[in-house]
């Protein structure tokens, strides 16, 4: 069975209404994707830092909407679960630029964004009116291709420690509330996973609430009690990658040993995941010329 890129927004809308907190696991290119849908993941989310991460630019706005879309439309390709796209700051200066980003995750097939508030590479806040007008923007982009993308604003108030700790949290509820009347479907709120802070967004925000979750923080169970609609992962699953090849490089280089190789895959099971056939219909192909990056 083919679906259509409606039918897949529609389906990932349909993942943050069911009762079940929605687990998005993170993908940076299309062996991770498709190791994450095999696993059994319902959609997936791109990570930005891991993105940026494997095509050698740094996070924070510096890759560029060309080569950003050409990896999102190479992951749309290879899987069939829906995929949100983490457009960071919407990779463009101006509400007009944020559009064209916008439809450019739409053709690449993209369901869902993440844009946040957040200036990168500068540790600051946008104004508010700002966002929202960056929001609006998006939301009307993709009304107009009439697909029902599923828009998740990022607050970045904890993230970077902006403001005086005692007002963040209204502060806060302030940005998310003014971003769902913007257009937003969804709030994330990277850098909070205490109970009692969670606990007031999940009640002041009108949306579902996104929460970065990793080492260290409440485990699924626990953040689905407290009424969280969604959890991303972040550049955490890259980060262990990561981890990874250098403690196996290092005791390679230093032991001549493979132990921290043995836990692994066999080379046709990863061979087979990627060269599958897909389910998905209407599909674009990757864009093979990335011509000039929007900033």
């Amino acid at each position: 069975m083919k679906f259509s890129h409606r039918d897949r927004a529609l389906r990932f809308r349909e993942l943050h209404t069911d009762g079940r907190v929605l687990v998005l696991p993170t993908a940076w290119d299309v062996a991770s994707a498709c190791l994450i849908e095999d696993a059994g993941a319902d959609a997936i989310a791109t990570t930005s830092a891991g993105v940026a991460w494997s095509l050698g630019a740094a996070d924070g706005n510096r890759l560029g909407r060309d080569r950003a879309l050409d990896l999102v439309a190479r992951i749309v390709s290879a899987v069939d679960v829906p995929v949100t796209a983490d457009i960071e700051g919407g990779y463009a200066s101006d509400p007009d630029g944020v559009a064209e980003t916008v439809r450019g995750v739409l053709a690449a097939g993209a369901v869902g964004i993440n844009i946040e508030d957040g200036d990168a590479p500068v540790p600051r806040l946008r104004p508010v009116e700002e966002q929202c007008e960056r929001i609006i923007a998006a939301r009307r982009a993709a009304d107009a291709v009439q697909v029902p993308m599923f828009l998740n604003a990022r607050v970045d108030t904890y993230l970077l420690a902006v403001g005086d700790p005692v007002t963040r949290l209204r502060a806060t509820v302030d940005r998310a509330v003014a971003y769902v009347d913007a257009g937003a479907d969804g709030i994330f709120v990277p850098g909070v996973t205490d109970p009692e802070t969670v606990s007031v967004l999940v009640r002041e925000v009108p949306v579902p609430l996104n929460i970065m979750a990793g080492p260290g923080a409440p485990a699924i169970g626990e953040l689905a009690e407290l009424g969280v609609g969604r959890v991303s992962l972040g550049p955490a699953i890259a980060l262990a990658t990561h981890a990874l090849v250098r403690r196996g490089v290092q005791e390679l280089l230093i032991a001549g040993t493979y132990t921290a190789f043995a836990e692994t895959m066999a080379y046709g099971e990863v061979n087979a995941l990627v060269d599958r056939p897909k389910e998905t219909g209407d599909r674009p192909l990757p864009v093979e010329n990335e011509g000039a990056e929007a900033q």
